[in-house]
Parts: C-alpha cells; structure tokens; sequence
C-alpha cells in the first residue's frame, strides 16, 4: 500500500529534489553569459560576488550566479561540466545538508560549488577528508577552479609546522583530514600565546565520505596524551601467563567484544602473581591490586580479541592498528588504558610507555563547533537516524546522472568457507574467461590471503590490495577496471580512486608520461593512452562491466553498499554478489545456533549453496540489528562525553579569555580573596563566640596558602574584634605583600609571570580532571545495580568535581604566587628576556613539596626510609640506575 502511494505520489525526498530544479533550470539560463566572458572577467566576479555581500545581500541570493561562475570555471580549467544533478547535489550542501550521492556521481566536483559560495564571506571554509592522499590530491585538482577565480586554498597534512598550517588554515579553502583538523584545534587550546594559535574559527565544513568520518572514526575520541612512568616490565611479567590459562579460566563473548576471568581463574592466576612478587594481600581483588586486575583483563583481551591482521599488523617493531571499516593502517594511533602496551608484549616488539591524557574530544562534538556542516557520501540513508540525532543533519538521497543498471544477485551460503572460497574462484574464472574485471571484497588481511592462495592455487593471476600493500593502493585501484583484472581489497570504504572500466586516464598519464617534456611527443603519447583506454572500456563493457564480489557479510549494511557502489558507475553495467558461510563472524555471531544442523538435515551436500531472497532478508536484518545495537552504544558513550564537552567549552573559553588578557592582576587577586574568605569561613564560623574560633588551624592554613606569619592570635585577642575585620585584615597584608613583589619584580615582569602561572595551573587540573572522569566513566554503571540512573550520577559527581577543580585552581594559584621568586642573573651577566623563576611551592597535584621530598634524609641501606620513589627517579640505594630498573623492577 505504502510502495503505491509512494509511486503515485512521490517519496518525501523526491519532493524535496524536484525543488532544486528550478534554480538549475536558472544556473543553466547564464551558461551563454558567462561562456562569452574572458579569463579575467571571470574572475572578477568573486571580488563583485563579495561586494553584494558587504551591501547586504545574502548567500541565498549570490546562489545562482556563483555556481553559475564555478562551473565555467571547472569546463575551462579542468574540463568537466558540472551535470544538473551535480548542481543539485550542490545546493544540498549548501544548505548544511548530506548528500548521498553513488559512487562515481563525481562528489569532489560537486564540493566546489557550495565551498565557493560559502567561502565568500571570507571566514574561512574546511572540506575534510578520510586520509592525507586525498586532501593533497583535491586541494591541488579542485583548487585550480577556486584559483581561476581568485580564491586561495591550503591543504594541512601530517608533517607541517605551526607556521605552515597557521598560513593554510588563512587561505580561503582549507583541505584537510578529520584528525589533523581535531589535533590542531586541542593542540591551539594548549597554547600559551593567541599568535601561536593556527586555527580561525569554525564557520563552515563538508565532510567527504561524511559516514566513515562522522560515524565510523567517530566511536574513538581524538587524544593528545604524553608519557607516564615505563611499566613495561609488567606487561611482559603478565603476558607470560596467559598463555596457560584454560578455557574454563575465562569468559569470552564475542557478540559484546568482552573477556573477564572466572572464578576459578582468579584463583589459577593469584599464584603466579604472588610468586612474581606482584599480588599484595590475600586476593587478587584487594584494593592494593586495582592495577594488577586492570593490566590483567588488558593482557586477557590482547590474547582472546585482538587478532594479528584483522584488528592490527606488527610492522617495523610496532603495532600497528588496522581501521576495520577502511581496511588502511592507522600510524600513530594507540590504545589506551594499557591495551596497546598490552598487545605489544603479545607480539615481543618494543613496549612503548603508557600515555596520560592531556587533552581530548570526540568528532561528533569538534564537528558540532561548526557553525554549517554538510557532509557527501555514497552510503548515508541507513545511518540517517545517526546523523539527525547527533548532528542534525539531514540526508538527502540525489538521483544519478544515468539509471543504474547494475544486477545485484542474491547471496549464496554455503556451510564453510573453504567451499565458498572454491565457489569464488570459479565465479573469478568465468569472468576472466569473458574478460570481464572482477574487484573481490574482503573484511581482513587475513581473509584476503587465504583467498589469494586458493587463487594461485587455481592458477589465476590477481592483485592484493590490503594494509600490507598500502602504498600501490591509488594504482591498484585505478587499475582494477582493465578487462581480466582480479583485484582482492580489503573494505573499500573511502579509497577515494574511481575505478573505470578500461583503467584511469589520470594515474596511466602520471605512470607512462613522467619522463616526457611537454610537446608533439607527449601529446602522441597522451592520445595512444587515451585510445587504449577506450578500446580496453569496449572489452570490459562487452563483458558485462566489473563483477564485484563479496566474501562475507560486514556487520554494517552501509559497508557493503560502498563495495556494490563501484561497480556500475555512470550507467555503465555491472554485477555484484555476495558469498557467505556458516562460519563468517556475521553468521557465527549472530546467526542462529542451529542453523548448520538444520542444513544438514535437509541435505545440503558439501559444494551445493542456498540461494534465496529470504535469506537476504534475514541476513539484513541480522545487520539492521547490529547497526541498531552499535547507534545505541555510540549515543550512550555520546552522553557521557556530552557532560565533558560542556566542561571542555568553559575551560577552553576561559582559557581564551586569559590568553587575550595582558593584566591578570584583578583575577589573580579575586582568586586570593575569594581563598581568604573560604579559609576564614572555615575556622571562624557565622556566629561563632570568640571561643569557638579555630586560631591555630587559621595561622596554620594562612601560612601554606600565603607563605605569610600573621599575628591572627593577637587580632583575635582584641576586643570586639569580628571576622570581617580579621578577613579585611588578611587581605590587606596578602595585597601588601604581593604589592612589594611586583615592586621588588617590575610590573611587567609580575604581569607575565601571573598570566604562567594561571595557565600552566589551569592546564595540569584539567588534565588531572579528565583522567578522574575518565575513571569515574568505568565505575558508574554499577550504580545502576542500586536503582540509580548512572548517567545522572555521573552528571552530578562531574559537576561536583568541576567545581572542586575550580576551587583547586584558586588554591594552587594562590599558593604559587606567594612563593615565586626570582633566580639571580646569569653570571656572564648576559640577562635577555624574562628573568627565571624558582618556585618553592607544593605540586599542586599530589600536595607535597617536591624540592623537600627531593632533600629528605635517606637512607640507601635501609628501604623503610625511602618512602614512594618514582618509578623514574634514580635509584635511592645508590646504584645510578633508574629506581624501575633497579629496586622497582617487577621482573
């Protein structure tokens, strides 16, 4: 009934597409205009463009005469004429809107339009991408459109320096990839100087291949982190005992991604450790052993769900993660909590130190500081609830410049996969017979290995294309279309190179003519390329276009359609089909229990395949099911990092505020007397006799928090003395005193040395608070066994922690700047800059005074006087070693 309606009515998005086409039939109305202009006059319009703006004409207005201007612009210097669904797929954007567009609908054009008009104003414009390859790639082939029209454009990839990203991020259009945009923005609120910031502002984004980057990348958050004490003996003392537990000592559910030790192995592990000399009481779960427990579970999941070549690779001495939705190596990204470390005595490589969390935020809430977001992809409409949800962006599914005329067949299941990897290999060699190219889809290195032996077994010729094999990805890709070729990949989520029947013009120009100077020799060659290109695309159609083959099921529906998508591009023909098996983690995991015993009851001999729409269905179900469960974890984390972020946005535009401020004198001084009136609270209470009042504790705690010897006891002995008259008195000597140190100093000097000391004290308690509700984050569902909502609990106890920070910060600041003194100059009497300080003070984090603890009477013969040693400092005993690898090793 629905399906008629929608048919005699139209669906709600084909109501919304027919609505852009009357602005394309107006963009279409200025062709001749504008194809009579010259070079020049072309781009003058965007300095005409800009004055509308400045006169009070909107963006809205500039609409049809600005991508009217980018398209001739694009037909001049590349060649390419936007198509009418290009321009619509343009407006999408515009609006701050998804557009799901198919795979070779040609997105990276279609960016320039909404990115010239939004780069208008002048404030800037971010088009983010899913890897360094593609960032430099488009800002160099689309920025030549935006140069013809007098526009800039930047491109920030790994490697750059503040100055060099500072000076892309100024041009008009920005290219980037998601993580260096995030790691820029934390790495700006760390800065101690507003001119060392790179950034300008969020003011508009779009987001090419928006679902991997926006749901895919975004289940991790984006950490800087510097490193803790080395605990790497540790990892290796308990990776040597995991390999003898037993089945029966541990748990493991799949379907949930989590391993615990039973009981019994609590009690099989507790012996080992004792002898390791690392268990401290009676039981493995003492409070004494909350580490041991933790590294513990660590080292149990690096062995039961951490698989070498699906979930990482060990390369060069390192481990290496695998991005299990784009199949690429992931460089410098870590576990955390230990996990890496754990992975790393696993496989015997160098362990690296843990890392301590100083600043960090998850995409959804960096992509969220954008004023407009759009996003572009191939595959968004099963996420569609993700992204209203999260990001209120809607998705809107654009029509294809030509009808789709791919076949999509039916899945066959077979019951293991050696028979399906059989069946695939006479699939690939009915293809080649026909000439027909065939791209083979897989979800590990691992599976794709085995199933390039079971094709060299069968004597047919392939590429591989995985992690492994990463740098000849762009030319195995580009290749993949050139009839007889057999390319294996891992998921092709994000590749971000076409495959063309008959090969890619561009990558064969750039492969074959490099040597070659420009002249009649390299055009002759540029036109033998071309012809063979064309007389190879003719085999290949005639063929039946490219034959993509899955060999299992993704959990995410999303991922399968982006391997489909590539075939059948510009309605050329295709096919796709999908092998699956029995014992496919989607099948295994998910799939009933019994299914195999019931084939086997009905006979299904080994070889023979089900091939049944049914079974379709209730593969995607089992997917949508997946997908529903992992939307649900990822909008429960989302919450949580909700009540950071909104933390995160205080400190980070507090911070900012401090930053832009020359004289931090006022707030430095309202942080003291707001600590005076707390302290004087304390020990002096409302209506409190004279008996009552705690002199001692006052002189006591007067003296840590302002290094001053007050006369408190002979105020207090005065008649009729109140606690205001005492707490006027405090403030006056603390105003005093610090009134002869900025004498004593010069002002500037004090000046800088306040707007230091506020900064560099705001940054440690707020590393130190991430890392308290990081550990608050673990530990609050179990509030929920007490009837409890864990994420209100969690949103008070945050909130209260929050404001103890704060009240933290007036302590310590406090405390720092009635200590600080200045060093003697230099004896060469060389005296540039600011002069040093030394500080005698507290740390603020752990409330002992370092210089002290440093100076304290020690015994090397006798341990007892030693006391807590950091695992870095030398040995006290003498020896000139670091005490880890000396007194404090585990081993």
């Amino acid at each position: 009934m629905l399906g008629a309606i929608a048919r005699l009515f139209g669906t709600s998005n084909d109501r919304r597409v027919k609505t852009y086409r009357a602005r394309v039939a107006e963009i279409n109305a200025l062709e001749p205009e504008l194809r009579a202009l010259s070079d020049e006059e072309l781009r003058g319009r965007t300095g005409i463009f800009r004055q509308q703006l400045a006169d009070g004409a909107s963006l809205d207005d500039l609409l049809v005469p600005a991508f009217a201007t980018v398209r001739e612009a694009a037909r001049r210097v590349l060649g390419q004429r936007h198509f009418d669904v290009q321009l619509m797929g343009g407006m999408v954007l515009y609006e701050g809107k998804i557009a799901e567009m198919k795979t070779g609908e040609g997105k990276t054009l279609v960016a320039t339009l909404a990115t010239y008009l939004n780069a208008l104003p002048g404030r800037g414009v971010h088009v983010v991408t899913v890897n360094d390859y593609l960032a430099s790639r488009d800002s160099g082939w689309m920025g030549r459109v935006y140069g013809a029209l007098g526009m800039t454009t930047g491109v920030i990839v790994h490697g750059l320096d503040d100055e060099e990203r500072r000076a892309a991020y100024q041009c008009d259009i920005t290219y980037a990839t998601n993580n260096e945009l995030g790691f820029d923005y934390l790495r700006d609120n760390m800065k101690y100087d507003v001119a060392q910031m790179v950034q300008r502002g969020h003011a508009y984004a779009i987001v090419d291949e928006v679902d991997s980057i926006l749901v895919d990348e975004a289940r991790t958050p984006l950490i800087i982190s510097g490193p803790l004490e080395d605990r790497s003996d540790l990892y290796k003392t308990l990776d040597a005992f995991i390999p003898s537990l037993l089945p029966e000592h541990y748990e493991l559910d799949e379907k949930q991604r989590a391993v615990s030790l039973t009981e019994a192995g609590n009690e099989f592990i507790e012996g080992p450790l004792r002898e390791a000399g690392l268990l401290r009481g009676e039981s493995l779960y003492d409070l004494e052993n909350v580490t041991i427990v933790h590294h513990m579970n660590q080292a149990l999941r690096a062995y039961k769900l951490f698989q070498r070549d699906k979930d990482y690779i060990v390369r060069n001495d390192e481990v290496v993660i695998i991005d299990e939705f784009t199949g690429r190596m992931m460089p410098g990204r870590r576990y955390s909590e230990g996990l890496h470390q754990a992975l790393e005595a696993k496989e015997r490589v160098q362990i690296q130190p843990e890392n301590q969390t100083l600043a960090s935020i998850t995409f959804q809430n960096y992509f969220r500081l954008y004023s407009k977001l759009a996003g572009m992809t191939g595959t968004a409409l099963t996420e569609a609830e993700e992204f209203g949800d999260i990001y209120g962006l809607e998705v809107i599914e654009m029509p294809t410049n030509l009808p789709v005329s791919r076949v999509d067949e039916d899945d066959e299941v077979y019951r293991t996969n050696a028979e399906k990897n059989r069946a695939i290999a006479v699939l690939v060699r009915d293809c080649l017979e026909r000439g027909q190219p065939i791209l083979v889809g897989t979800t590990s290195i691992e599976k794709s290995e085995t199933l390039s032996e079971e094709l060299k077994t069968a004597g047919i010729p392939h590429q591989v294309l995985n992690a492994r094999y990463h740098e000849q990805e762009a030319f195995i890709v580009a290749q993949a279309g050139v009839p007889r070729a057999v390319t294996i990949a891992t998921n092709m989520a994000g590749r971000g190179t076409d495959i063309q029947l008959g090969g890619n013009l561009e990558m064969r120009i750039q492969q074959e003519c490099g040597g070659i100077p420009e002249g009649p020799e390299l055009d002759a060659k540029i036109a033998e390329i071309k012809a063979d290109i064309a007389a190879k695309k003719q085999v290949a159609l005639a063929a039946g276009g490219l034959c993509v083959v899955g060999t299992e099921r993704h959990e995410s529906r999303r991922i399968d359609n982006q391997l489909r998508g590539r075939s059948g591009r510009q309605g050329d023909p295709g096919r796709s089909k999908f092998f699956l098996s029995l014992q496919d983690d989607l099948m295994r995991i998910f799939g009933s229990d019994r299914m195999d015993g019931m084939l086997q009851k009905l006979g299904l001999q080994e070889g023979e395949a089900i091939i049944h729409p049914w079974i379709n269905k209730a593969v995607e179900r089992a997917q949508r099911k997946v997908e529903a469960r992992n939307f649900d974890i990822r909008k429960n984390l989302l919450k949580y990092d909700d009540v950071l972020n909104d933390q995160r946005k205080v400190v980070f535009e507090q911070r900012r505020e401090l930053l832009n401020e020359d004289d931090l004198s006022d707030t430095v001084a309202d942080m003291r007397h707001g600590l005076i009136d707390d302290i004087v609270a304390r020990h002096i209470p409302e209506n409190a006799y004279a008996e009552q009042w705690d002199i001692d504790g006052l002189k006591s705690e007067m003296a840590e928090a302002l290094a001053l010897d007050l006369p408190v006891h002979d105020w207090a002995a005065e008649e009729g003395i109140a606690d205001e008259e005492i707490r006027q008195r405090i403030k006056a000597a603390s105003d005093e005193a610090m009134a002869a140190k900025a004498s004593r100093f010069g002002t500037d000097v004090i000046r800088q040395i306040e707007k230091a000391v506020v900064l560099q004290t705001l940054d440690g308690l707020w590393r130190e608070h991430i890392s308290t509700l990081d550990h608050l984050r673990q530990v609050i569902g179990l509030r929920g066994y007490g009837q409890r909502d864990p994420l209100n609990e969690y949103k008070t106890e945050a909130f209260d922690i929050f404001q103890t920070m704060l009240g933290r910060l007036r302590e310590v600041v406090t405390a720092q700047m009635s200590r600080v003194e200045l060093m003697p100059p230099a004896q060469d009497g060389d005296d540039d800059g600011l002069p040093f300080m030394e500080a005698h003070h507290e740390n603020p984090f752990s409330g002992e005074d370092e210089m002290a603890l440093a100076n304290a009477g020690v015994d090397p013969e006798d341990r007892s006087t030693w006391g807590e040693v950091s695992r870095n400092a030398p040995c006290p005993c003498g020896s000139g070693k670091k005490y880890k690898h000396c007194h404090g090793s585990f081993a």
